[in-house]
């Protein structure tokens, strides 16, 4: 059988599927990607609201991160850098902490504040230190403790602990307690310490976009759910049936396969709610995180502190909330808009969008960086793919999508695939 004759489809237009389908273009394959929204991205889309660019969620992109390093092109992108430090604030009062070594502006900040003592200060560079030699493959073979754990053990004292790992980590990871496994710790403060926190200037959808844009031979179907995925074929949610020599189920597999039903991911959720401001308050590009656990809001960026597709007069604000509440749209405006001017000072903003990110990031044990292409198959004809497979990062969602993208290869050119559609389906 021809190459371009072969179905190939992958279920998820999100960062895995469309890393998939171009290693699966490499090899000479037209794929099919099938999408339930409108657009590509997965959970990393953005917004025009108003004239601002709304992520779906405040999120970076870290350069450090091998798979990004590999199948991103940052030049293109007009990657906007976030300065590696942040401003706190607690008690009405703002200091900002950074890394001297890397942006000079932050020495004098940082030695002149008391957020942490000295003695946590050489804590902080002897971690640097450590993490910088420390081999990725050797983070995710170390013993797993909570990251609390990890931090206390590390001689870290409870005060730095509260007022700038719990709002900066609990941030990353939307969890407030810092329950998150310390290979995710270790793995993500290696990133940042190695590269730079970042935003395309068009927004996170930038991202997908490009890759989607490098597809000459990919066919996609948008606006299309899928409800069940047998061997070989593939049930629409409109009933429709799709006759497919291989699958790729480049998100969460559970709902789509019938003996998967009560092996679901648990995803963590959060809150992103975008204002209109008046000024803006860090005049950095720093974020602000909110060190008082009394309160909802655990951070802050003004996103106009670095260039924008769409600049405007006004500055754009987003505020996430990691913590869980029962409150309804306006309470929850209202208690963010209370908690800003307390916390931060933060007056005349006017509310643009609020985003209720059910699952915003799987949450995991035993995590791994790597997966073999062995292990994405689930069936003769099924792979998985995605970040839930290995750890909550874009760079496991790259490296996920490639190794399933592989183990449909050498599945093919081993033979183990017909073109003969046998299922009870077949007319």
């Amino acid at each position: 059988m021809e190459k371009s004759a072969y179905k190939i489809h992958i279920i998820g237009a999100g960062i895995s599927g469309l890393i998939a389908a171009q290693i699966i273009e490499n090899h000479g394959y037209h794929p099919i990607i099938i999408e339930a929204s409108s657009t590509v991205g997965g959970r990393v889309k953005s917004d025009l609201v108003n004239g601002y660019t709304l992520d779906h969620g405040f999120q970076v992109l870290l350069t450090s991160y091998p798979a990004a390093k590999k199948y991103l092109n940052y030049k293109a992108l007009d990657l906007q850098k976030l300065l590696p430090g942040a401003t706190l604030f607690k008690n009405g009062k703002a200091q900002t902490i950074g890394d001297p070594l890397r942006s000079l502006s932050l020495l004098f900040p940082t030695l002149l504040s008391t957020v942490g003592t000295l003695s946590n200060k050489v804590k902080i560079l002897k971690l640097n230190t450590l993490l910088k030699k420390k081999k990725i493959s050797a983070i995710f073979k170390t013993k797993e403790k909570t990251t609390l754990h990890y931090l206390k053990d590390f001689g870290f004292s409870d005060a730095i602990i509260t007022d700038f790992f719990k709002p900066f980590f609990g941030g990353i990871f939307l969890e407030t307690q810092l329950e998150t496994s310390s290979r995710m710790f270790e793995f993500v403060y290696k990133m940042f310490g190695n590269g730079l926190a970042v935003i395309p200037k068009e927004g996170m959808q930038a991202i997908p976009n490009q890759l989607k844009n490098k597809l000459k031979n990919t066919t996609f179907y948008f606006d299309t759910p899928v409800r069940e995925v047998k061997d070989q074929h593939i049930i629409l949610e409109d009933e429709r049936i799709l006759e497919s020599n291989i699958t790729i189920i480049a998100t969460e597999a559970s709902a789509l396969i019938s003996n998967l039903k009560n092996q679901g991911t648990e995803w963590k959720s959060c809150d992103t709610l975008y204002f209109e401001a008046e000024k803006s308050l860090i005049n950095k590009p720093l974020i602000g995180l909110i060190s008082d656990e009394n309160m909802l809001v655990n951070n802050i960026f003004y996103h106009t502190s670095v260039a924008t597709l769409n600049r405007t007069r006004k500055e754009l604000l987003s505020v996430t909330v990691v913590k869980g509440h029962q409150l309804n749209e306006k309470d929850l405006i209202a208690k963010v808009v209370e908690e800003l001017h307390a916390a931060c000072g933060i007056s005349d903003i006017s509310f643009l969008k609020r985003y209720q990110i059910k699952k915003a990031l799987p949450k995991l044990t035993n995590l791994q960086y790597e997966i073999s292409s062995t292990e994405t198959k689930l069936k003769s004809s099924i792979f998985l793919a995605g970040d839930q497979l290995l750890n909550a990062s874009l760079n496991a969602a790259m490296i996920a999508g490639e190794r399933a993208a592989m183990g449909v290869l050498q599945t093919i050119e081993d033979g183990a695939i017909t073109d003969e559609f046998t299922s009870e389906y077949s007319s």
